[in-house]
């Protein structure tokens, strides 16, 4: 019986373990939109039409692929609900979409949170920034749309704290490392674990990864600290201008300076790809320095 997704998601490492669809999908991911021909395939992948079919009618029936007819030629592309996995799983960042809707979506609920501060087209024009630059410089592809409009609401948040001036009293810290996927996040996530709403945290990265390291998470989890969906981000102007202390780790000169805020660089040791041990004593000492900044802003 046919089940669809289900079988992609119960047993996802079976795309792969036929190489002629990994490469057929890898190919499908790749293209300008998203979708190709059996004769393209084929001829991509020097074999015969008759057998690229064969693989093309086994991940449609699986729930892989998704047919439309035009004409006399078929358009194969990835089922919008296993795009994701199915670029995990092949270790191929899959473009993201364009859903106009859910992009149209974010703006009216950000210009709705923003209202007061910001009017409609700024805040659409943050919007549809901040999905580029993910897309472009961070290589995102789960939880797109959702993490470009946390990407904008973000960045239009740290806009309007250029009212500190008109009395914000909740300190701005930004952590910006190279990829943002260890030491930053690290440092964020034990100060807001240790702070609460008496910090205002944000991270980005001079060069963002596509996902918080494995490690850091893990070994975070071992002292009771949330990493609550953190993922990395490109360094933006206005993040840097709403901090009013700006601490870098490794990532040289990268920020911008601005008169009136702290700048402090904390060497340490990438954790990302060190063993558990390094990675351990990296968060040990990023906890001490964390818990001495609290003090100072205190």
């Amino acid at each position: 019986m046919h089940t669809g997704g289900a079988d992609v998601a119960a047993g996802g490492l079976a795309l792969l373990a036929d190489p002629t669809r990994a490469r057929m999908l890898s190919l499908i991911l790749a293209s300008a939109d998203g979708r190709s021909t059996v004769t393209a395939l084929a001829d991509e992948l020097g074999l015969r039409q008759p057998t690229v079919s064969h693989h093309a009618k086994a991940l449609l029936d699986d729930g892989v692929l998704v047919r439309e007819p035009e004409g006399r030629r078929a358009w194969y592309s990835i089922a919008p609900d296993q795009l994701d996995r199915v670029a995990e799983l092949l270790h191929v960042p899959a473009a993201p979409r364009d859903d106009e809707a859910a992009i149209t979506r974010v703006v009216d609920d950000l210009a709705t949170r923003f209202a007061g501060t910001f009017g409609r087209v700024t805040v659409e024009r943050y919007v549809r920034e901040s999905r580029d630059l993910l897309a472009e410089r961070s290589g995102v592809t789960s939880r797109f749309t959702s993490r470009a409009a946390g990407f904008a609401a973000d960045r239009l948040a740290a806009l309007a704290v250029d009212a500190r001036a008109a009395g914000a009293t909740t300190p701005e810290v930004l952590f910006v490392c190279v990829q943002n996927a260890g030491r930053s996040q690290m440092a964020a996530a034990i100060l807001q674990h240790l702070a609460g709403d008496r910090v205002h945290v944000r991270t980005a990265g001079s060069e963002p990864a596509d996902a918080v390291s494995p490690a850091v998470v893990g070994v975070l989890d071992e002292i009771g600290v949330p990493v609550a969906g953190a993922y990395p981000k490109p360094l933006t102007d206005e993040v840097v201008r709403a901090a009013d202390v700006v601490i870098t780790m490794g990532c040289g000169d990268a920020c911008p300076v601005y008169p009136d805020t702290r700048y402090e660089d904390w060497e340490l040791d990438d954790p990302v790809g060190r063993p558990l041990v390094e990675v351990r004593r990296i968060r040990d000492d990023i906890d001490r320095r964390v818990r001495e900044l609290i003090a100072s802003l205190a």
